[in-house]
């Protein structure tokens, strides 16, 4: 086992570590021919860095940080801005699935240990994903029910505070050193597991497991090989 107390929970990001994350096709499939191909990755990588801009301020719902985020680089790149647009790619957000491997390695883990998403998804959005997932959950929580996204630290502060547990109790499990475990790590969670999909650098020096491979998590966790 990769740490040295079992934990009393594993909680995991979902969108990007859990659920294949698959905003920017959504994006491309709503505007159509309406976004050039010649800005299409800029418009892409701003509508990106907005959303996380919009998740630092005051709550508000996860359709109005789609919306904010793609009016904001429509008027940055010369864009033609339609609600129905953000709308529509909200809406394609409860059809995205998981990765490969991640139903099987998330029913392994449930034989041991009590799992726990936290997520920036709204509540409806959360449990329709979770869901996607095909494996037992002992509490989704959302954005919505904590009033604040993940990187504000009160989000991992809240998980703490309706699990009932010390930092020291838990394992948290994300693909993202920016959203989850720069403020999982300021909060006092010292095991994280980082799951390294290719989308943002490696912040070894956050003191957690790098995995690039979902069925290694039960393994790290101290289950044996199938």
């Amino acid at each position: 086992m990769g740490f040295d107390r079992k934990p009393r929970f594993v909680t995991f990001d979902m969108n990007g570590t859990l659920i294949q994350f698959r905003i920017n096709d959504a994006i491309r499939e709503v505007l159509g021919d309406r976004l050039p191909p010649e800005i299409a990755d800029d418009f892409l990588q701003a509508c990106k860095a907005y959303r996380i801009d919009e998740c630092m301020g005051d709550y508000k719902p996860f359709h109005q940080i789609v919306a904010d985020s793609m009016e904001r680089a429509s008027r940055r790149l010369g864009l033609d801005y339609r609600e129905d647009d953000a709308r529509a790619v909200y809406d394609h957000v409860p059809t995205f699935g998981p990765y490969p491997g991640v139903t099987e390695a998330l029913n392994r883990l449930a034989e041991a240990y009590p799992l726990v998403i936290v997520t920036n998804s709204d509540t409806a959005h959360a449990l329709r994903l979770a869901e996607n997932l095909k494996a037992p959950f002992e509490d989704v929580i959302s954005a919505e029910e904590m009033g604040v996204y993940k990187p504000r630290l009160r989000a991992f502060e809240y998980m703490l505070d309706k699990l009932g547990s010390t930092p020291d109790e838990i394992v948290h499990v994300s693909a993202s050193p920016m959203y989850d475990h720069r403020s999982a790590a300021v909060t006092g969670i010292r095991n994280k597991v980082y799951v390294d999909r290719g989308f943002e650098h490696d912040e070894s020096w956050l003191g957690y497991e790098r995995i690039t491979d979902i069925a290694d998590l039960p393994v790290l966790l101290g289950l044996p090989r199938p």
